[in-house]
């Protein structure tokens, strides 16, 4: 796309907005209260607000390669960290979609560089499952399958965060984990059983609130 041509498309939006309601930016600039955090792939072709039929502010965003949450990402963790503490987000949606690259390419053996480490996170995400994943035949149905175990881990990820954990307790929040079909357009809510998923785990991942010393 010609770089010119966004400042074109920008001039046009901005009169179409203030056509419908003259104060849309003045209104927009007082701040934002969204109540989801949404976590989704850096792909150009999905885009969260228009997916969710959002307006700008209704939706917290952040998006790197393949939707990870990883705890070492510190740009994730201050994301989670200010949408529960400051935001006060009731939501969190990691959402994933069938023809992911990043996914595509963790299935691959091959030394893809700096990409390694990033994608070492999904492949222990197959690692995990591959009891599962090399029961699959069909490697479409296979790569599709390993889209969406890869957004229920990302999903165990946010809830092993401690501030996370405080909120969902406080029943103040809730965790989601959605695939985007690229074929159809259409979100689809892999409704996981976060209780089934975490049994056995969250002894080892539970943290208590800190108790106030003063």
């Amino acid at each position: 796309m010609d770089i010119e041509q966004i400042f074109k498309n920008n001039e046009v939006w901005v009169n179409k907005k203030l056509g419908i309601d003259p104060n849309y930016f003045k209104n927009l600039a007082n701040g934002q209260n969204p109540d989801i955090l949404y976590i989704g792939c850096s792909d150009s072709r999905v885009t969260a607000e228009e997916v969710m039929g959002v307006k700008p502010g209704d939706v917290f965003v952040m998006r790197n390669i393949s939707n990870m949450v990883s705890n070492l990402d510190l740009s994730a963790m201050s994301v989670i960290d200010y949408a529960v503490t400051v935001l006060n987000v009731k939501n969190i949606v990691i959402c994933g979609h069938y023809g992911c690259g990043g996914v595509k390419a963790a299935m691959q053996s091959q030394d893809l560089g700096i990409l390694n480490p990033w994608l070492r996170n999904i492949r222990d995400v197959y690692r995990l499952h591959r009891d599962e994943l090399n029961t699959i035949d069909n490697e479409e149905e296979k790569y599709r399958r390993l889209v969406e175990l890869n957004v229920q881990e990302q999903c165990v990820n946010v809830i092993k965060t401690a501030i996370v954990q405080i909120a969902v307790r406080q029943k103040k929040l809730a965790v989601h984990g959605w695939v985007m079909d690229m074929a159809t357009g259409k979100l689809i809510d892999l409704k996981i059983d976060f209780k089934k998923v975490l049994e056995g785990i969250m002894e080892i991942y539970h943290l208590d609130e800190k108790e106030n010393s003063l």
